[in-house]
């Protein structure tokens, strides 16, 4: 790998992992789009595939920041286990079906899927949208029928799903402490579920870059993590000093900008 995008994937991944830190947010939101648009510039990634590496590869760097996550937020007592024992076989379910959608649809209709999602998303930031609890939780095969669709999206789009649980819960009458730690408790299935899903669907395929296991690149997935771990923390103290409700603005426009470059992209090669 040229020192080049060696350099370009440790940028990326302190950048994701500040705004991680700082926001709360998984990375996927972020890499997804970039790492398209970089796989795009290098010739060893074949066109048809770009946007699966990307997210098979962003899927996969999820595990490691869960795994953080989940230590901080049980040392202080955050997480529901009772409901991620609940929901995990449903969002295990769903991951799978989720990759293997992902696998079976072309890029660009993909992409478009992707960006709409983003676009939600960097909205409900950028105007801090939040439900108010209006009900309480679901029984058992609820919660697992949520975990389900939970996981069918968060594998579609590569993310950890706290965009997903934190409202879910908060809407069924969680603290929004426990709220938050359990959704980074469910990342992990999250992320295993997805990128197992990643792998077994992309394995075998034909022109994938070397160093690829199935749809996970992984000498671009070593680099991310290795830098997200530093900075991650790094942007957790800074969220403590800096005006959050305005950075979360502009990172949302920053996602709807990097998502519509990459669609651009996409449909702009014949």
């Amino acid at each position: 790998m040229a020192i080049t995008w060696i350099a370009a994937y440790l940028a990326l991944g302190a950048f994701a992992g500040v705004f991680a830190g700082m926001l709360g947010i998984g990375g996927g939101l972020v890499l997804v789009p970039a790492l398209t648009l970089m796989f795009a510039a290098q010739t060893q990634f074949p066109a048809g595939e770009i946007l699966h590496l990307a997210l098979g590869t962003s899927m996969a760097s999820i595990i490691f920041t869960a795994i953080a996550s989940i230590r901080t937020h049980h040392r202080h007592g955050a997480i529901r286990w009772d409901l991620v024992k609940t929901i995990t076989p449903g969002i295990l379910l769903g991951t799978g079906l989720g990759t293997l959608v992902a696998a079976n649809v072309p890029t660009r209709p993909l992409a478009v899927f992707f960006t709409f999602f983003v676009c939600i998303v960097a909205v409900q930031m950028a105007l801090n949208l939040k439900p108010k609890s209006t009900r309480e939780l679901p029984g058992p095969l609820g919660v697992a029928g949520v975990g389900l669709g939970i996981g069918v999206l968060s594998s579609l789009v590569a993310i950890g799903g706290g965009s997903l649980t934190v409202p879910f819960l908060t809407w069924c009458n969680v603290r929004i402490q426990q709220a938050i730690g359990t959704s980074a408790a469910v990342g992990l299935p999250i992320a295993i579920g997805g990128t197992l899903g990643y792998v077994f669907n992309g394995w075998g395929k034909a022109g994938l870059p070397a160093g690829s296991l199935g749809y996970v690149y992984l000498p671009a997935l070593a680099i991310l993590v290795a830098a997200t771990m530093v900075t991650a923390p790094f942007g957790a103290r800074l969220a403590h000093r800096l005006p959050v409700a305005t950075l979360k603005r502009i990172f949302a426009g920053l996602l709807i900008l990097l998502a519509a470059k990459m669609l651009w992209n996409l449909f702009s090669v014949p």
